[in-house]
């Protein structure tokens, strides 16, 4: 188990270097594709992933792409008109079709459009506004935080996070989390600088530590969220995609979550 998932995620940083490596609209591609696989795995756990309102998901998770590359919208309008459009749709979905849906089931799909398609986009719009280096920071205050709260967590964990949803989870751990990021974070700005011409960082790397620690902090959260959707919805993952880590929403939980943070902290610290 521990070989298949370390081989997983082996593949996973080398698509994801990949990506980053051949430019924006290789990323562009990437970020839309586990975008909607997302969905599709939020919408089979929680519902039928083929009833009327998440067919309206998807067909407005491909439009909002669609017009996300194209650059016919400011970003701000565009992500705001996809989640007033979407809600409207769902809502037209639940009154015609009255009462084959009840409000929870609208409001649900709308929360899966919101999470997995306008959050995660944003993993997109890092590397096409600011370039594939602010990408990395995404992935340090995700999986670097993880993997730091992890060994702090097995080593000083006493007193539990969210005994609920994740047991092993401790304050320490989370701490640890924070700070790892905040390291890792820096460090990369020391040894990049002079790489990273789309923004302000060769003489401020310890702006660089502060959005790895504020996008640490939120990656928790997500990742705390993403474990209590299972514990609701009673499954152990959210697919078998990845092999050893589940579907995409095991994997970029959290990842959905430091995407947007990394990228306005980005444009409100270093523009």
């Amino acid at each position: 188990m521990f070989r298949t998932r370390l081989l997983s995620g082996a593949v996973l940083i080398i698509v994801l270097a990949a990506a980053i490596y051949f430019g924006e609209y290789t990323m562009f591609g990437l970020t839309a594709v586990l975008s909607l696989s997302a969905l599709y795995e939020f919408n089979k756990t929680t519902g039928n992933e083929f009833d009327a309102l998440s067919i309206v998901g998807y067909i407005l998770g491909i439009i909002y792409y669609a017009l996300l590359v194209s650059g016919v919208f400011l970003i701000s309008i565009l992500t705001l008109l996809a989640a007033i459009v979407c809600f409207f749709a769902m809502m037209a979905v639940y009154v015609l079709k009255f009462p084959k849906f009840n409000f929870s089931e609208s409001t649900i799909k709308f929360f899966g459009f919101f999470y997995c398609i306008l959050l995660f986009s944003y993993m997109y719009l890092s590397a096409s506004d600011f370039g594939g280096y602010l990408v990395i920071l995404i992935f340090i205050g995700a999986w670097g935080s993880d993997t730091f709260a992890y060994c702090v967590g097995m080593l000083l964990g006493k007193h539990r996070l969210a005994p609920v949803l994740s047991p092993k989870k401790s304050i320490e751990g989370a701490i640890g989390g924070v700070m790892g990021a905040a390291i890792l974070g820096y460090v990369y700005a020391l040894l990049f600088a002079s790489h990273i011409t789309d923004l302000n960082v060769n003489d401020k790397p310890w702006l660089f530590a502060v959005i790895c620690a504020g996008a640490s902090i939120i990656s928790q959260i997500g990742d705390l969220a993403a474990s209590g959707i299972k514990r609701n919805s009673e499954i152990k993952d959210f697919g078998k995609l990845i092999p050893g880590h589940g579907g995409i929403l095991d994997r970029f939980d959290s990842v959905i979550f430091t995407a947007p943070v990394v990228y306005l902290l980005a444009f409100f610290l270093m523009r």
